[in-house]
């Protein structure tokens, strides 16, 4: 379920629409080490243009090769499985570590619908799962959740997709640029909350979009979900506290605010005071990010995208787990 590849399937929705012929690979199995998880897509343009990735390079070579040598004819099945890696030899050919091997559909796309149909239900925040059916090509789409993962049998592929991962930014200061930049070279969605007009010059549109209003009203419009992180980098407790008291009660899979050891301590007792269960203040991660001896704004950043990723990505912070359990 990687945003990456929307993009994927955005650039197929394109070309199709513009009449254009496209196959779309997908990596459904691997077996020792492979460059690719399966669900990794790649999508080849009739001129061989291609987007999206399913190895290091040179599977995709071979990819391209295939339709210029006339591997892919224009009326063969709708949907072929392709092996890389067999032996040992192959497996150096194409680039792949360890004896790795990976498995592959080749498959026609013709009617783009389903296609427009997937990206629209990911823009409003969606977990789809897309039904490939091998033998005639045809797809499904599904409702899904966030514990479903990929499947393939030799008959049928099982694929899921979700929305881009988002980071809302309470404060438009110079920390909360830097941070926008970073997520968003990681693909995050970056939005941002300031009610103070004097930190928003200058904030050009490509690094984040604005969300007006208070930090609590933020919150609440762009209907946070699990796929959300929410940072407040104001400094400002009037502003931060105001955020966090929505954000730590919501669904956000991260929620985080700026500041040192003893002032997050107080933070916590002050949220107890406004009334925020015990239960919600534990999920705040305050100091924000991983230790690293950081000591500028780049730096900062740096630390905070680092500990997002890893949540995001399921890996204990034992770093952290230990820093807390020998304070």
């Amino acid at each position: 379920m990687d945003s990456a590849d929307l993009n994927v399937l955005r650039s197929v929705l394109e070309w199709r629409r513009a009449g254009q012929r496209v196959v779309l690979y997908s990596v459904v199995q691997t077996w020792g080490t492979a460059p690719r998880a399966p669900g990794a897509m790649l999508a080849l343009r009739e001129d061989g243009v291609l987007i999206g990735s399913v190895s290091g390079g040179c599977v995709e070579d071979d990819l391209i090769a295939r339709l210029h040598d006339g591997r892919i004819p224009a009326d063969g099945p709708p949907v072929q499985l392709i092996t890389y890696g067999v032996t040992r030899e192959e497996a150096a050919r194409f680039g792949l570590p360890c004896g790795g091997t990976l498995r592959l559909t080749e498959e026609r796309v013709g009617d783009p619908g389903w296609v427009a149909e997937l990206l629209a239900r990911c823009e409003d925040h969606q977990i789809v799962a897309r039904l490939l059916d091998i033998a005639t090509g045809e797809v499904v789409l599904q409702p899904a959740s966030k514990t479903d993962v990929l499947t393939f049998n030799d008959k049928s592929l099982r694929a899921i997709y979700g929305p881009r991962w988002r980071l809302l930014l309470i404060g438009a200061g110079q920390l909360s640029r830097y941070v926008a930049e970073m997520a968003r070279l990681l693909d995050f969605e970056v939005l941002v909350c300031d009610p103070r007009t004097e930190f928003v010059h200058d904030w050009e549109e490509q690094h984040g979009r604005f969300v007006s209003g208070m930090p609590d009203e933020a919150v609440l419009s762009i209907q946070t979900d699990e796929r959300t992180a929410i940072v407040a980098l104001t400094h400002d407790p009037r502003l931060d506290d105001m955020a966090l008291l929505t954000a730590l009660d919501s669904r956000a899979f991260y929620v985080g605010a700026l500041g040192s050891r003893v002032n997050s301590q107080k933070r916590r007792d002050d949220l107890l005071q406004l009334g925020l269960s015990p239960q919600a203040i534990a999920r705040l991660h305050g100091p924000i990010g991983l230790h690293i001896g950081s000591h500028n704004p780049a730096e900062i950043a740096l630390s905070l995208m680092a500990e997002i990723v890893a949540i995001k990505n399921g890996v204990e912070l034992k770093q952290k787990k230990s820093m807390q359990e020998s304070a």
